[in-house]
């Protein structure tokens, strides 16, 4: 656990360190495109933060490759020499894209190529547990176009929920430690080594996204970008390929005594399949729904829209951050809840605890006016930043509350010149440019009469 430890938090602070080298980067190649009718933001932010996620997961396989326990792993498998071949070739299709832009089949095709590149070098499905058949080994061609497809929709819906300020990163956040959590437990709880990469791969996957959310949550100062938003789709999927087609369900029902045994204290023939569906099923139900909506309506699957579950949360009247953290919640739920159920399949106080938590989800769901309230020995706790706006009134609230007794109302425009003069400062102390807010101030006027 140490050595896994270890190599999360150097991943972490590569990419933590990396990334505001790499914003000021950004801005001066001019990878930061004007704000398009779609966006929710309303400043031009800078892409390419993947380049910093990419070499926070080079420092982290590095790292990991001269340990003593996980450098055997380089040693006796091929999976992360594969890991990042094709993490290396998706990313350099996202830099282009985030700088120049590349078409949408273009970056399927490429999407395709790095998955095969993988295949090639050992990471890829051999087999799949069927409930109530058990093992079916796959061929060859039946393996990688299972694992091809796979990896092209994980990218995909990862890609697709990357929408708001640090959703797309906390969601694989939150999926890499549900998934981390089922791999070391199948590896050190089993002994079985198969799952060794999975592991591994979950841990760097979790450095790169707690390394970059600081500088992605509300209101974000880089974006991933493609460059990082595909790239940690493909680590997120190249784990799950790991976990499903290299682990073998007969050697866990070995070590537990027997089939019954093993169904319900690790679910073997269900869990390496529906895990790494559970962990992104927010992510490719939107996905789903899109691809739906979009052809529905005569367009390109590929063209882009406001009609994600992320933009449906903000038009319900939810905030950003709100949106975010309903976001986070019901993909805690689903992941966490998948890893519950393989440890105590047959417990009905998980069963229990889920229903619960999905109906406070819902109730929090339907409630998008409620602003919650802070005690005030509970301040100190919060960011900063976070302390106004749970406390304070917004900007539209002042405006919409009357003035109280004994206070001065609103100053309003003294002549007419200073009415005309209103809508033009308030444009120009609204413009602001990367990485800083520019206040202008009304010229002095000039007296034509002296």
């Amino acid at each position: 656990m140490r050595e896994y430890l270890l190599t999360l938090c150097v991943t972490a602070a590569v990419t933590y360190l990396l990334t505001g080298p790499v914003r000021k980067f950004a801005i001066a190649a001019g990878a930061a495109p004007p704000v398009r009718a779609r966006d929710v933001h309303r400043e031009p932010t800078p892409r390419l933060g993947g380049i910093a996620m990419f070499g926070g997961l080079c420092a982290g396989l590095l790292v990991a490759s001269q340990l003593t326990n996980i450098g055997e792993l380089f040693t006796l498998s091929d999976e992360p020499r594969a890991l990042l071949s094709g993490a290396g070739l998706i990313w350099l299709i996202g830099v282009l894209d985030d700088k120049w832009g590349v078409d949408a089949l273009v970056k399927l095709g490429g999407q395709m190529i790095a998955a095969g590149v993988m295949v090639l070098q050992g990471l890829t499905i051999l087999w799949l547990p069927v409930p109530g058949v058990g093992n079916v080994a796959l061929t060859p061609f039946q393996g990688t176009l299972l694992t091809v497809a796979l990896v092209v929709i994980t990218i995909n819906a990862v890609n697709f929920v990357d929408g708001l300020d640090g959703l797309a990163a906390g969601m694989v956040c939150i999926a890499g430690v549900a998934f981390f959590m089922y791999a070391y437990r199948i590896w050190y709880g089993y002994g079985i080594e198969a799952a060794a990469p999975a592991t591994l791969f979950a841990a760097v996957l979790m450095g790169m996204c707690l390394g970059f959310l600081p500088h992605n949550m509300h209101p974000a100062r880089i974006f991933m970008g493609d460059s990082g938003s595909m790239l940690i789709g493909l680590v997120l999927a190249a784990g799950a390929v790991s976990i499903t087609g290299q682990v073998d369900p007969d050697v866990m029902v070995e070590e537990s005594g027997s089939v019954k045994s093993a169904v319900h204290t690790m679910v073997p023939l269900y869990m390496p399949l529906l895990l790494p569906l559970s962990i992104i099923a927010i992510p490719v139900a939107d996905l789903v729904m899109a691809i739906v909506r979009r052809t529905w309506n005569g367009r390109s699957p590929f063209a882009a829209d406001r009609g994600h579950l992320h933009h449906r949360l903000l038009e319900i009247g939810h905030s950003h951050s709100r949106a975010v953290l309903i976001m986070y919640f019901w993909a805690a739920l689903i992941a966490f809840g998948a890893v519950a159920f393989s440890v105590r399949s047959s417990s009905l106080a998980i069963v229990l605890a889920i229903v619960l938590l999905s109906a406070v989800g819902l109730v929090v769901l339907l409630m998008p006016r409620y602003t919650p309230r802070v005690p005030a020995w509970a301040q100190r706790a919060l960011p900063p930043r976070y302390r106004r706006s749970l406390q304070e009134p917004t900007a539209e609230e002042a405006d919409a509350t009357p003035p109280g007794p004994g206070e001065d109302p609103a100053p309003a425009a003294e002549t007419a010149e200073d009415a005309e003069w209103e809508p033009v400062m308030a444009g120009l102390n609204g413009a602001t440019a990367i990485g800083e807010r520019r206040e202008f101030t009304r010229p002095k006027k000039i007296n034509t009469h002296d």
